[in-house]
């Protein structure tokens, strides 16, 4: 039954995603499984009251599990209380109802992408952008991929989609701070994660691929920018395209290259550089504040009239009240 269709002290068997799993401890000190499960329609967290340390390191923190269990609402949220549960192998139809997926309209995000790509003024940031377009194979991956494993805009699509999010955002913003080159931050705003198709898969599941664990999106992203910026200034492009065919000038290229990797803002959450142009600590502020909403918006589930309190949110370090108090 899909998570969306659930409804109160109702009966559920079948395979569902699972995230988070992981040993918790009643006021009573007795261990219990806690995590989420989710499938394309939405999520819910879980509770299996009595599991041994065995089962649960069997289980992982993430993956894909069979259970059976019976649906309840716990603090205006719905949430199932499992009897069973045991690692799964989904099939390639199983996987077509698990993975989430944007509700939003690919085709139509990727245009709004291009729309704004084609705002872009400076020769050498045009040239640089034809030189990502032209890529049919990466922007392809750009429009399926999620933009992370669990965290923000974990879906496919998700890259996309917070992709335009940034650069709209940014578009609307950057001319409150007079001086702000805008071609910068929309290029920017436009390759910041573009490294997460080589760090994540996501046709079995999301996960990371194995340049993914050595080397991460932000080198893999500021690489993948270096091949472009090289093939601006290929001499054979110049006889393909003549004048469109513009160098990217070394501080430009510097200063993308540094934006990929500082827009995590601070070491301790992945940066390799902290923000130290304008244009870097735009583009890294409008990121942690796209990124922190996704996860806050999916928790709180307004849409379905929730109430009362989320579970903490541990990238937050919060609980996050779900009804809007003036609807």
């Amino acid at each position: 039954m899909p998570v969306a269709e659930w409804t109160a002290n109702g009966s559920i068997e079948g395979v569902y995603a699972a995230n988070g799993l992981g040993v918790g401890q009643t006021r009573a000190g007795k261990d219990f499984l806690k995590g989420t499960l989710s499938d394309k329609t939405g999520r819910a967290p879980m509770r299996m009251w009595s599991v041994d340390e065995k089962k649960a390191a069997s289980l992982g923190s993430d993956g894909f599990v069979w259970v059976k269990g019976k649906t309840s609402v716990y603090q205006g949220e719905m949430q199932v209380v499992l009897d069973r549960i045991e690692p799964a192998e989904p099939n390639a139809e199983d996987l077509a109802q698990l993975l989430p997926t944007s509700n939003k309209d690919v085709d139509r995000m990727f245009q709004d992408v291009l729309g704004l790509l084609a705002t872009l003024e400076n020769p050498a940031m045009k040239c640089l952008r034809d030189r990502f377009l032209e890529d049919q194979k990466l922007m392809g991956a750009f429009c399926e991929a999620p933009a992370a494993k669990v965290m923000h805009h974990a879906w496919l699509g998700g890259l996309l989609e917070h992709t335009l999010d940034l650069m709209t955002a940014g578009d609307r913003l950057v001319g409150l701070y007079p001086g702000l080159n805008r071609d910068l931050v929309l290029m920017g705003l436009f390759v910041h994660d573009l490294g997460k198709v080589e760090e994540l898969t996501w046709k079995q599941g999301f996960g990371y691929t194995d340049a993914g664990n050595l080397i991460g999106h932000l080198v893999g992203g500021m690489s993948m920018l270096d091949a472009k910026i090289a093939a601006c200034a290929d001499p054979r492009l110049k006889e393909e395209i003549g004048d469109a065919a513009v160098p990217v000038p070394e501080k430009a290229a510097m200063v993308l290259r540094h934006i990929v990797i500082s827009h995590h803002g601070q070491p301790d959450f992945g940066a390799a550089k902290i923000p130290s142009t304008p244009e870097a600590l735009f583009v890294s502020m409008l990121d942690n504040l796209d990124a922190k909403m996704a996860m806050t918006m999916q928790a709180v589930e307004r849409d379905r009239g929730n109430t009362g309190f989320t579970d903490r949110l541990w990238a937050l370090d919060t609980r996050m009240l779900r009804e809007d108090p003036l609807h």
